[in-house]
């Protein structure tokens, strides 16, 4: 499929799902599609790998997300993979600052070209996520948010960020209907105590009698 018959196969499952999609971003959209697809027949990078999938797990994810962050923020997607959400968000909302962070080095590898090869100006970084947040704790590289998807259990990601609660502003995860459990594991393990996590939105999850949700995990203000 061309790019341009791509475009419009796009715009015509964004439209049937009701995603708000300006037209502005159909072509990097199709660009980014087209380049995932291609390097995924070398490397397992995506499950989602016709129109509809993509669009109504990829794509449904970033559109949830994006109301969500505030007009330039700076954003970090945590073991991007394939670029899912990160360069979703950057296509959808060109006013975010997105970076990439992924630990898999050859999966870093094909993202960065993936990234290139969508012509688009988003930085990859190889290597763990909490160690590039770390390592700006103030100053203008500071990240607003840090975005998550099909990484790891909540109790398994708060062991990695809630040391550094203080080097970042907050996380936005996409998790499935069994967080509070997740949540609720974490609790025990005492992972929570200096956080509050709150579900701020939820979406049906195309062909399947349960909901994507969004969660937000802050640091609790200082008494």
């Amino acid at each position: 499929m061309s790019h341009l018959g791509l475009d419009a196969a796009l715009a015509a499952e964004c439209g049937r799902l009701g995603l708000d999609v300006p037209a502005t971003a159909l072509p990097a959209l199709a660009a980014y599609a087209a380049s995932l697809w291609a390097w995924n027949e070398r490397l397992n990078l995506t499950r989602h790998t016709d129109v509809e999938t993509f669009v109504s797990r990829d794509v449904a994810d970033a559109a949830a997300i994006a109301p969500h962050l505030a007009r330039g923020e700076r954003v970090l997607d945590v073991g991007t993979g394939g670029g899912v959400p990160g360069v979703l968000l950057a296509i959808l909302r060109p006013d975010l600052r997105v970076e990439l962070a992924e630990s898999v080095a050859k999966k870093a590898r094909a993202v960065t070209e993936i990234v290139r090869e969508s012509g688009l100006d988003v930085p990859v970084h190889a290597g763990a996520a909490q160690a590039l947040v770390a390592s700006r704790p103030a100053g203008p590289g500071r990240f607003d948010t840090l975005v998550v998807r099909a990484v790891a259990p909540l109790g398994k990601l708060l062991g990695w960020f809630e040391p550094i609660a203080d080097a970042y502003g907050r996380m936005l995860v996409i998790k499935g209907p069994r967080w509070e459990e997740e949540r609720d594991d974490a609790r025990f393990r005492g992972l929570t105590h200096k956080l509050t996590i709150r579900r701020v939105a939820g979406w049906p999850i195309r062909g399947r009698d349960n909901e994507s949700v969004l969660i937000e995990i802050l640091r609790r203000a200082s008494p």
